[in-house]
């Protein structure tokens, strides 16, 4: 991961590039992108776009309109390179998804995603993307 740091990532502050995950509605950003190839985790954007096709996630938007246009995600990795990937609508709620993670080589003890919906599309992105 060759010096690979967080600070990295705070040079991404948006622009008109996506790319296209596995799921067709859920595209990402440039430094989604760096995050994915630098710390080894195309995985995590798997993993956070497979929750936009299921029956969780329509739940989930019927309950609490704001997550219809908004979510936060984050994944928090554990000492013993156990993880939890989780959702929330706002800080201080009670997460939508919780999705535990028996091991992981992930580079930071967490990260944060945001997803945003346009219309048509979810757009992950770094929170200095926003």
């Amino acid at each position: 991961m060759n010096n690979f740091s967080k600070s990295d990532l705070a040079q991404f502050t948006g622009d008109d590039i996506r790319y296209q995950s596995l799921n067709p509605r859920v595209i990402y950003t440039p430094g989604v992108r760096h995050l994915a190839e630098n710390a080894h985790a195309f995985w995590l954007i798997d993993a956070i776009a497979s929750y936009f096709v299921g029956p969780t996630m329509r739940r989930a938007i019927a309950s609490d309109d704001r997550l219809s246009t908004l979510q936060f995600w984050r994944l928090e990795v554990d000492d013993d390179q156990t993880a939890c990937l989780y959702a929330v609508a706002d800080k201080g709620i009670k997460p939508f998804i919780v999705q535990a993670i028996d091991y992981s080589d992930f580079p930071f003890d967490s990260i944060d995603i945001w997803a945003g919906f346009d219309g048509h599309y979810w757009t992950l992105y770094l929170p200095s993307e926003h």
